[in-house]
């Protein structure tokens, strides 16, 4: 898979992956080794990486020398809660500085709240994080987190945990016409086919927790969720044909055909 660039840094796979909801920090190693990602989130308000001495920590399951750590502010509903989260990620990772920022709106729809969002943003930029950011999926926001200084966006496909998919490919097309940032589906994949879809409009990634967490086998999702991502990558890649409407074209030439 082609290297692409995110915060002056350079990657080869483009699938993310979250790492709550697993059974154990076992099951959490196993699957990401399956997926091939290269970067990992972490729920700063939710997992132990050092705040808690006496817990297992998951520093000890995916190592900082081989995996990029993304601590994100999920849990979050206000701009001093995900910048209050992300400095103490910063103290946690000995300075780190490449964040995932998210602010919810609600507890039932867990739908971005963008006022809180840009203004949480606006701080944690002008601290020196590298910001990328969990938002709607509408082209004008998704503008504004781009000319503050975020180095992604992360337009959600559908619902954090719903597994409905991308639900308005129209939108996420205009976004990733727009930008020149990383355009990174986060939240609502459900399975292979999702990420596979997300790639092919031209997405620079796929992020991924609950498709492959909630599984009933976490692993193989994740080995499907990263062949997914490749394929549906070096599809956009290939060019699809062009669809045609009411009109059939023969996979066979018509011409020169023996005993004709």
């Amino acid at each position: 898979m082609n290297e692409w660039m995110l915060a002056g840094r350079s990657y080869t796979s483009r699938l993310l992956v979250g790492t709550g909801k697993y059974r154990d920090f076992e099951q959490t190693r196993l699957a990401v080794e399956a997926s091939g990602a290269e970067i990992v989130t972490v729920a700063i308000r939710r997992t132990n990486i050092g705040q808690d001495a006496n817990e297992p920590s998951l520093l000890d399951a995916l190592p900082l020398s081989r995996y990029t750590y993304l601590p994100n502010t999920a849990g979050c509903y206000t701009a001093e809660e995900a910048i209050r989260t992300l400095r103490l990620a910063r103290e946690l990772l000995d300075g780190h500085d490449l964040v995932k920022l998210e602010v919810l709106g609600d507890t039932h729809t867990l739908y971005p709240n963008i006022t809180e969002t840009l203004k949480a943003a606006e701080v944690l930029i002008r601290e020196g994080f590298k910001v990328m950011v969990y938002t709607s999926d509408d082209p004008i926001v998704a503008r504004q987190f781009e000319a503050m200084g975020c180095v992604a966006v992360m337009p959600l496909a559908s619902l954090i945990g719903s597994g409905m998919g991308i639900l308005n490919p129209w939108n996420l097309q205009i976004i990733i016409h727009e930008m020149s940032i990383p355009v990174i589906v986060d939240a609502g994949v459900g399975t292979a086919s999702d990420a596979a879809i997300a790639m092919e409009l031209g997405c620079a990634g796929v992020l991924m927790n609950t498709a492959i967490a909630q599984a009933q086998d976490p692993v193989r999702m994740a080995k499907a969720m990263n062949l997914a991502v490749r394929a549906g990558r070096e599809a956009y890649l290939a060019g699809r044909m062009p669809k045609k409407m009411y009109t059939a074209s023969p996979s066979s030439p018509m011409t020169g055909i023996i005993g004709s």
